[in-house]
């Protein structure tokens, strides 16, 4: 089989283009959370995620959150299409800071939890998911 030129430069551009994609995908991630956060800097701890480390199917995965003093907690799913998977907001008479919820994967990635802490900072946990079967078309 022979290669034309097109056909080599189309192959090429191919490949440029899926080398790029990923970052493009965790650039939409970084945006949310600048959304989120409004570009205030975010300190790690304070926020408890929960996830298995390696889901069989990519369908329902289990996640929980929870961080003790939050008003919002956001939670991403950085390799998704679209990132933003869930905001829990929490008001004055919250019982507890925590949220359950299953979730979609497209594929092994970070799930990441940005917490919004009732003094105005941000606090943030990520877990990598492992996954073996892709939900989200993958």
């Amino acid at each position: 089989m022979e290669f034309s030129r097109r056909d080599t430069l189309a192959l090429g551009l191919g490949a440029a283009a899926l080398t790029v994609l990923p970052f493009r995908l965790n650039a939409a991630a970084d945006d949310a959370i600048a959304a989120f956060t409004g570009g205030a800097d975010v300190a790690d701890g304070g926020v408890t995620l929960t996830a298995p480390e390696i889901a069989e199917n990519g369908n329902t995965v289990p996640v929980s959150v929870e961080a003790e003093g939050a008003t919002a907690i956001m939670l991403l799913a950085s390799g998704n299409p679209t990132p933003g998977v869930a905001t829990f907001n929490f008001g004055e008479l919250a019982g507890a800071h925590a949220a359950s919820t299953r979730i979609r994967l497209a594929g092994t990635q970070d799930v990441v939890a940005i917490a919004k802490m009732a003094d105005g900072s941000f606090a943030k946990a990520s877990s990598t998911v492992k996954v073996t079967i892709g939900g989200c078309g993958g």
